[in-house]
């Protein structure tokens, strides 16, 4: 069992920066692929970036390649979402998952375990 919790959200203008946090607690986190979606009002979820065990691989929507980047610390068992220039049609609310598994992807359904969400409003 893994539970995940978010933090780090607010309120940013256009083109100014957030990091998000996702602590884990549990077992066996360094063993988990790790993931941020997040999901606009009225919108369906949508996967942000998702990153390796050992922090070497990551993946990347269109939307956010070249502006978030994914890491994660398995002393801390925490994994970071930091997002640069952001933009209005990034707000959202952000959760972090996990997936038990040395594979990576971007379907929701593939990942066992969620956190609450943070919400990120970024105003024009």
């Amino acid at each position: 069992q893994v539970q995940l919790v978010e933090s780090g959200g607010g309120l940013v203008q256009a083109g100014g920066s957030l990091r998000l946090s996702c602590a884990a607690s549990g077992r066996s986190f360094s063993r988990h692929v790790m993931a941020w979606f997040r999901q606009a009002p009225g919108k369906e979820r949508e996967f942000v970036a998702a990153i390796n065990w050992s922090g070497s691989s990551s993946d990347y929507s269109d939307s956010v390649k070249g502006r978030f980047t994914i890491s994660r610390d398995n002393v801390k068992n925490t994994v970071y979402l930091q997002m640069n220039s952001l933009k209005p049609e990034d707000t959202a609310i952000y959760s972090c998952a996990a997936r038990l598994s040395v594979s990576r992807t971007s379907l929701p359904y593939d990942y066992d375990y969620w956190g609450q969400g943070t919400q990120v409003t970024v105003s024009s």
